[in-house]
C-alpha cells in the first residue's frame, strides 16, 4: 500500500512530497530531496493502516 506524505527538507527547508511502501512495514532509508538534491535519512514506523515518518539531515 502506498501512501504520500509530505515533509520539509532539513537543508533547503522545502516542502517535498515523499511515496511510501507501508507494506514493507518499518524501514529506515535515505531519499535525496528533489529540489536540492541533498541526501535525507527516513524512517518510518507502521502500526497496521497507521504510520509516522521521521527525517533528518543525514549525519546528524
Amino acid at each position: 500500500m502506498l501512501e504520500d506524505a509530505e515533509i520539509q527538507c532539513p537543508y533547503c527547508w522545502e516542502t517535498i512530497v515523499l511515496e511510501l511502501d507501508l507494506s514493507a512495514g518499518a524501514q529506515t532509508y535515505t531519499e535525496d530531496c528533489s529540489v536540492c538534491c541533498r541526501p535525507i535519512l527516513v524512517r518510518l514506523e507502521t502500526d497496521g493502516e497507521a504510520f509516522s515518518v521521521h527525517i533528518q539531515a543525514e549525519g546528524e
